[in-house]
């Protein structure tokens, strides 16, 4: 089984980042991510690094928790938004720049933390004859950037428009590979909600496609379930 490309994602990170940061800042409305990350983890004053920040949402959850966030994206359009995003928060401690998850401009051991959300899968999905080996070259660059004791946390989905974790069955081998890395793992959920049907329609179609809408569940509110994963990993060298 081979991963199957999504090529429509270019072109939402590329030219949509408005949209896609109203679709995230409706997810995990329960705030079960910071919950979550600060039981595995803690943060208090460590640096960080960050892979496909896409428009800072981790990155601001963080800021103010950090001792410093390097947060890096591909997409110029993406990190605009949250160049601006993290700039309201009125901290000085980040940073944001463009970057390869495969290159990274920052220096060997300068890091506590390295965490990706929803991104690194994209050198799976994206490469897909050679995933393996470019996978392997994005973990090899958050080793790197770490110091001996240092955390690689990486979230991905398990399942939007589900109530209980699946994953998706291209992405069945990368998360197989992370375990024989050595990542251990946990999820949550992340639902979203909307403020309106039409906001709903809007953002989920937009990235998801329109048959996610059938999952829209209208009970009082306007949700869409969703299952996180996490996976985790501390570097002893």
């Amino acid at each position: 089984m081979m991963p199957k490309q999504t090529p429509e994602h270019r072109e939402i990170y590329a030219n949509h980042a408005d949209q896609y940061e109203l679709l995230v800042s409706r997810e995990d409305f329960e705030s079960n991510i910071f919950r979550k990350l600060n039981e595995l983890e803690t943060f208090d004053e460590k640096d960080v690094v960050e892979l496909g920040t896409g428009t800072g949402r981790l990155a601001r959850l963080l800021a103010p928790a950090v001792g410093s966030i390097k947060a890096f994206d591909a997409s110029h359009n993406m990190l605009e938004v949250a160049a601006a995003k993290l700039g309201e928060t009125g901290l000085r401690n980040w940073g944001v720049a463009a970057a390869d998850h495969r290159n990274l401009p920052i220096e060997d051991r300068a890091a506590d933390i390295a965490i990706s959300g929803w991104s690194i899968v994209y050198l799976v999905v994206w490469n897909e004859s050679t995933w393996e080996s470019e996978l392997a070259k994005g973990l090899a660059e958050m080793r790197r950037v770490l110091r001996p004791g240092g955390r690689i946390i990486i979230l991905e989905t398990l399942g939007t428009g589900r109530v209980t974790p699946q994953p998706p069955e291209n992405l069945v081998d990368y998360y197989s590979f992370l375990e024989h890395q050595g990542f251990s793992s946990s999820w949550i959920r992340t639902d979203y909600r909307f403020a309106s049907l039409k906001e709903a329609e809007e953002t989920v179609s937009l990235f998801y496609g329109e048959a996610m809408l059938d999952k829209v569940v209208h009970d009082g509110s306007i949700t869409l379930p969703e299952c996180t994963g996490i996976w985790q990993l501390t570097i002893d060298e």
